[in-house]
């Protein structure tokens, strides 16, 4: 099937298996501007689901929504130095404001009188901006906390781009947040973990861990970070979404203060947080097959195509029907929102043409009518994940179909369960560390092993096996991940197992 269709098997190439899911899919185009991408409608799609999903959770527990600007002065960046050198490289400078003639008559150019005084930068991400304007709008502890996100779209100068995965620029939400103590600070940073781990298991089907980073992958400018860590069907890592405790870093660098209830003068305490279109990438990599793209039932452009089947004198009477089942979908509920429907009209396309190109983009369920069919009153219900099909009587049509998309839903994240559960190890010698990183192209799965909390050693890990620490667990994946230990690299006293893989 997977050769028909065009596709590279996962076996033979993932790397290519991927991008060719992402173009036959229909999701996502390279632009002409070398690192973006272009995302189309159904791809888009996806993106507005998630979007939806999460800007409901993120205002069920009190956050609003701003826009600051995309364009940040660069003075900004230098006033907090651990934050601009994480992401001095990846920049994107606007240094003039104006375009001109070419006097040689070949197009425009640059206005050389034009430069600006100060040059900006494409925002890589807002925390400069925003505290800025943070420091006229806090003034005492009743303006406190202060909870506010944006949906907005970033820019980091990708050297190797990947649709979804790494982009220069791509979509995203940031929260960015103020409290007037370190405790509610940390309180605000484990909600948010809290909100993606539930949107990534609840929506997306894909198990996560949830953890801290260490201090060598924390985010620039952080006091600590949190993390969910997905894994792929190649055995890799993926960081599904990050909330970050800031400490007073930026209130100090912006000088953001608040009079307390006692009258005193203190700095506010931040956070920051933000999941983005990777998120598409990650489903993607969790789930498809191929035969195509896999989606959620909770995030499918479209859940249920119809394929009437019938020609001549049948066709009337097998689109009346079609019509009525596609009505009643529409206007049924499933969890929370209408049922998606597409009824697959084309008459020039043969039934087994479109069975292939739905396949492909991911529809879930595949409902079949035919003149015989609906002469015994019934359809064929055929499911995306595979398995034999099912005839189902047209009273019963509605009650099957949001018992199958449930199925859907619970059997894709079970699936990808099992396959972390299966590709999760322990490892106590260097020998077996090593062992479970050399398969070159591929990841190892998930191992975790004890390390002595050094940042040289974990340097010497990774370059020795391109692993680095995902997480270190909130909660054990097993109660003796806690025991103390001697580092599989160093030898040193360790206090618990962490997390290695290698990732995207």
């Amino acid at each position: 099937m997977a050769k028909d269709l065009g596709v590279t098997s996962r076996e033979e190439n993932y790397a290519d298996w991927y991008n060719e899911v992402v173009k036959r899919a229909d999701l996502a185009d390279n632009s002409v501007v070398r690192g973006c991408m272009v995302i189309k409608p159904h791809g888009y799609a996806i993106w507005e689901h998630m979007r939806d999903a999460l800007d409901r959770m993120f205002k069920e527990t009190g956050h609003v929504n701003a826009y600051f600007p995309l364009l940040i002065p660069k003075s900004f960046l230098s006033k907090e130095a651990e934050h601009v050198e994480g992401f001095a490289k990846e920049c994107a400078i606007v240094t003039h404001h104006r375009l001109m003639n070419d006097p040689n008559g070949k197009g425009v150019i640059v206005d050389p009188e034009a430069k600006l005084e100060e040059e900006l930068i494409i925002r890589p991400t807002s925390e400069t901006i925003i505290w800025h304007s943070y420091k006229n709008w806090i003034q005492s502890y009743r303006d406190l906390p202060l909870l506010i996100n944006q949906w907005a779209n970033v820019m980091r100068w990708e050297l190797r781009p990947r649709l979804f995965l790494r982009t220069a620029e791509f979509l995203w939400q940031e929260g960015h947040t103020a409290h007037a103590t370190y405790e509610e600070a940390e309180q605000e940073t484990l909600t948010i973990l809290e909100i993606y781990k539930r949107f990534a298991e609840e929506w997306m089907c894909v198990p996560v861990i949830d953890g801290i980073k260490s201090d060598g992958e924390k985010f620039a400018g952080a006091d600590h970070t949190y993390t969910i860590e997905a894994m792929t069907q190649d055995f890799r890592a993926i960081q599904a979404g990050t909330s970050h405790h800031l400490g007073q870093n930026f209130a100090k660098a912006f000088d953001v203060t608040f009079q307390s209830a006692e009258g005193k003068r203190e700095y506010v305490y931040a956070t920051s947080w933000g999941v983005s279109t990777r998120l598409i990438g990650t489903m993607i990599m969790a789930h498809s097959d191929d035969q195509g793209l896999v989606c959620p039932p909770k995030l499918a452009p479209i859940q249920i195509v119809i394929v009437p089947i019938g020609r001549g004198d049948d066709r009337a009477a097998v689109m009346d029907a079609t019509d009525k089942i596609a009505a009643d979908l529409k206007a049924t509920s499933w969890a929370g929102l209408p049922i998606r429907v597409k009824v697959d009209d084309r008459e020039k396309e043969s039934p087994g043409f479109k069975y292939n190109y739905w396949e492909m983009r991911g529809v879930c369920l595949r409902i079949e009518i035919g003149p015989r069919d609906l002469a015994e009153g019934k359809v064929v219900v055929a499911s995306r994940l595979g398995g034999d099909k099912k005839e189902v009587q047209l009273d019963h049509i509605i009650s099957t179909i949001a018992t199958e998309l449930d199925l859907f839903q619970s059997s894709l994240y079970q699936r990808a369960l099992a396959l972390r559960e299966a590709n999760t190890h322990r490892v106590d010698t260097w020998e077996e560390f090593q062992a479970a990183f050399a398969q070159e192209g591929g990841g190892g799965g998930f191992i975790l092993a004890h390390w002595d909390g050094t940042q040289e050693t974990e340097d010497a890990i990774s370059a020795a096996t391109k692993a680095t620490i995902r997480c270190i667990p909130l909660i054990p994946l097993d109660p003796s991940d806690n025991e103390p230990g001697v580092c599989v690299y160093s030898g040193k006293p360790s206090q618990k197992r962490v997390i290695f893989a290698k990732a995207y």
